[in-house]
């Protein structure tokens, strides 16, 4: 960033005016005692945007959510872990919006002024019955210095907790930005399965707001990816409360440039935390293209690289296997010219126009042996560019992958299926 910014505690709960919660439902396990539902609410009116899934098959949270932003604006979110909500049809709708009055009634809200996520398995009903005995926990432990405990409850597959939390000033004022995440698997960009959580108290009107959501998603969110898959129920929620005391951000001002600075960094850093948490993932891999005649040319050939099976095999393996990058990069259906491709791994030649490199082996070993590693793409045809964040596959995620459905028992013995 072009102007100084500190790293403080507090993930979502660090801007002024919020106040956040968790409690443990046994939602996916009633008994296992871990943090699965989570509260973020603002005492002051937001403004709020939001991204959600592309997915055609979309849970009924996304839905629900999407439909609210559609009316006003959003003050408080709920979440869950351990369910996704999602092919329950007519009864997950109902669901959701239970959630949402679970909450609205309470804080003297709107169902409106509520948005909801879940995440979890796919295909089960909510078991309800486990939230209902423990809203009033949720609203008692409402309080500043809960942010962590939203991160940790909405995790799944996550081996840890993903936040971050920044101050800075913005036009004579101390401006924060929190942020929290979650994501293992079922990552892949067009909305990379995710929940993504972010809290700010600059006074930036709606509008500014929105743009600046959908911009930095689009260079951090839909940036990555680890397996390739899309979710149902992918969702990014900002609320911006302008509790700092700041005056009203003007559009396309400088300060609002600066902003849109800072949450840029602050998604791109939360990106990269999911990639670097996948599901088994031994290495963290920044791809980049360069020289395409377009930007979509650019983005063809990142995805197709990032997303190759082979090639994030021969990343787990430490195989500097070049062939299988370029190869990507023909299927791509870029406009290319195979003379024309250059290809460096960890700075070092492996490709030059087409062909193979006079860089020793032993040296692109030595590259791809690192736990993170950058590799360039020249097309050499034009000026556009883009930028990617993939990991490896290894054979540990397909062990892992196996087993989720042992949920199903569970959801026999509570009599949901």
């Amino acid at each position: 960033m072009d102007f100084p910014v500190t790293k403080i505690k507090g993930g979502v709960g660090a801007p002024k005016g919020f106040l956040t919660s968790a409690v443990s439902c046994g939602i996916k396990n009633p008994a296992v005692d871990r943090l699965d539902l989570a509260l973020i609410y603002s005492e002051k009116p937001c403004n709020s945007a939001g991204t959600f899934t592309t997915n055609r098959v979309k849970a009924a949270p996304v839905r629900v959510s999407q439909a609210h932003l559609r009316k006003g604006e959003l003050r408080a979110i709920i979440a869950n872990s351990g369910n996704a909500n999602a092919c329950t049809g007519v009864q997950g709708i109902r669901d959701a919006n239970a959630m949402c009055d679970a909450v609205a009634k309470p804080l003297q809200l709107k169902r409106s002024e509520i948005g909801v996520a879940s995440t979890g398995v796919i295909g089960l009903p909510m078991p309800m019955m486990r939230f209902e005995p423990k809203y009033s926990e949720l609203f008692a432990g409402l309080g500043r210095a809960n942010g962590s405990n939203v991160a940790a409850a909405i995790i799944t597959s996550d081996t840890h907790a993903k936040e971050v939390a920044i101050s800075f000033e913005l036009g004579g004022h101390t401006v924060r930005l929190g942020g929290c995440v979650k994501g293992a698997g079922m990552i892949s960009p067009s909305m990379a399965t995710m929940l993504c959580f972010i809290t700010t108290d600059a006074n930036i009107p709606a509008d500014s707001l929105r743009k600046s959501v959908l911009e930095c998603v689009e260079e951090s969110f839909n940036r990555i990816t680890i397996d390739g898959d899309m979710s149902t129920n992918d969702t990014v929620i900002m609320l911006a409360n302008g509790a700092s005391g700041m005056p009203a951000i003007r559009r396309n001002s400088a300060i609002c440039k600066q902003f849109r600075q800072a949450l840029n960094w602050l998604m791109l850093e939360l990106a990269k935390a999911v990639v670097r948490d996948g599901e088994r993932v031994t290495k963290f891999v920044t791809v980049k293209v360069e020289g395409a005649r377009t930007y979509l040319d650019a983005k063809k050939v990142a995805e197709a690289v990032c997303k190759s099976a082979l090639v994030k095999a021969s990343w787990n393996g430490g195989d500097p296997n070049w062939g299988r990058i370029i190869h990507a990069v023909g299927y791509s259906r870029a406009r290319i010219r195979e003379e024309l491709v250059d290809i460096y791994i960890g700075g070092k030649a492996a490709c030059l126009g087409g062909l193979q490199a006079t860089t020793p082996m032993d040296e692109l070993r030595e590259a791809v042996s690192h736990p993170a590693f950058e590799i360039v793409i020249n097309l050499n045809q034009g000026e556009a560019d883009y930028t990617m964040y993939s990991s490896d596959l290894s054979p540990e995620y397909i062990d892992f992958n196996r087993s989720e459905y042992a949920y199903w028992k569970q959801a026999r013995k509570d009599g949901l299926v």
